[in-house]
């Protein structure tokens, strides 16, 4: 991700040509219906209710219901959230970063399961995921970022990672719209991308498929009650009770109020900027794969969809719940994707976007039981949500079955922070305006 110097917009300042995000035609889900109370009036009780109906709170959902756990979801719009603005990268190797060493072997192990993943969930829905195992380039435009490049090959190169060095002739014969600067690169086979929007649909309709109720109001609270999570209260009053509550709601899982602070999970939401152009015709192929690039210290990078869509992000602002399009955030963006790729310039922007990351004091997820009986965790994957799909629904699932957490998954669970140095004694607020809720792109998965 790169560093935004950006500063917010007046938020009077209506964004120019930021459009709500709306699926694909072909990954266009059947909306799932509202979940209703039994004819007794009484709320129906559920083995699990998930809290968040983003791609991270429909995988577990799915599972779950695969395992024979009565699920329900809690989302006034399931298949939204940070999904709807992502990118899809799946980039356990370019994206690595120092110090993430032992996030870097869930990234892979997701990764590998990516293709078993996708293949299951098209023959459950029959939707398309827009998955291309294309491979990922990493370039450098000057002597600095180049010499930046080496030290992370030399880096991926000590951990056994497969990256191939390239001249900066090598990189334009492989993608010959590379601007005529690119001083080298590295050429990632196993980095693939994947359509995040068409992964939410595929996902909301798979739940729905295997039986998960959807409960289509926000969350006002979780339940508890004899020191348990017992379930959630909705806005419109229903109170479905639970054996055991997964809050998986993103950027927003640390506002929902009830629970005690011990257990309040320490999320953050980090602000990117995202835009979406179209590759016409005459254009195509425009890019062979996704291509990433350091320019003077920052991160940009460009993700060819098979649609013809062309993705191009993102800014990493902290800004709190800001999810502002700003007109220095789309200008920085677009300069430094036109340093990597001159011609972009010609391609239709259609698109502007902003959405919330859910960042975690390591940057990892926050997975299984709680030190609260009934509460799991799903949440804080920050900008790897789409990546560690498949392996936190495996994660989940066993979570939900067994009481906790697979031997790989130990490092991330749930409560690791809860003795930290600064662990906050008092509940983080939720949301000021109870009536209000963030719109999808406010959201994450």
């Amino acid at each position: 991700m790169r560093a935004s110097g950006t500063t917010t917009a007046p938020a009077t300042a209506p964004p120019v040509t930021t459009t709500p995000p709306t699926a694909p035609p072909a990954a266009t889900a059947k909306a799932a219906p509202r979940a209703t109370a039994p004819p007794s009036g009484r709320p129906r009780a559920y083995d699990v209710v998930v809290v968040g109906g983003g791609i991270i709170g429909l995988v577990t959902a799915w599972r779950a219901a695969q395992q024979g756990l009565s699920t329900a979801v809690a989302d006034p719009d399931p298949g939204g959230g940070a999904a709807r603005v992502a990118a899809g990268m799946l980039a356990a190797v370019t994206e690595l970063q120092y110090g993430e060493q032992t996030l870097l072997e869930l990234n892979l192990a997701s990764a590998r399961r990516y293709p078993s993943f996708a293949e299951e969930l098209t023959e459950a829905t029959g939707l398309g995921l827009g998955y291309r195992p294309c491979g990922t380039l990493a370039v450098a435009l000057d002597s600095d970022d180049r010499a930046e490049l080496r030290e992370l090959h030399t880096f991926q190169r000590s951990l056994g990672l497969e990256a191939q060095w390239l001249t900066g002739r090598e990189c334009r014969r492989l993608e010959p719209m590379l601007a005529p600067g690119v001083r080298g690169g590295l050429r990632v086979d196993g980095d693939h991308q994947i359509d995040p929007r068409r992964l939410a649909c595929a996902l909301l309709k798979a739940a729905e498929r295997a039986g998960v109720a959807f409960l289509r109001e926000p969350v006002e609270r979780i339940t508890v009650a004899r020191d348990r999570a017992e379930g959630v209260v909705l806005r419109d009053g229903a109170a479905p009770a639970a054996g055991r509550v997964v809050l998986a709601a993103g950027s927003l899982s640390g506002r929902i109020a009830g629970l005690p602070p011990r257990v309040v999970p320490p999320v953050r939401p980090v602000k990117g900027q995202v835009l979406r152009l179209r590759i016409p015709p005459a254009y195509a192929p425009f890019l062979s794969r996704t291509v990433r690039a350091v320019v003077r210290g920052g991160h940009v990078y460009l993700v060819p969809r098979e649609n013809g869509e062309l993705v191009v992000g993102a800014t990493s602002e902290e800004l709190g719940w800001d999810t502002t399009v700003t007109a220095g955030g789309v200008y920085e963006l677009l300069r430094d994707a036109h340093e990597l790729v001159p011609g972009i310039t010609e391609l239709p922007l259609v698109e502007t976007l902003a959405g919330l990351r859910p960042g975690s004091p390591d940057n990892a997820p926050l997975l299984g039981p709680t030190e609260l009986p009934g509460l799991l965790l799903a949440t804080g994957h920050h900008r790897n949500g789409v990546l560690l799909t498949p392996v936190t629904g495996d994660v989940m699932a066993h979570a939900l079955t067994h009481g906790g957490l697979p031997p790989y998954a130990e490092p991330f669970a749930a409560g690791r922070f809860a003795d930290a140095p600064g662990a906050p004694d008092t509940p983080l607020p939720h949301a000021p305006v109870p009536h209000e809720r963030p719109s999808p792109q406010e959201q994450t998965a």
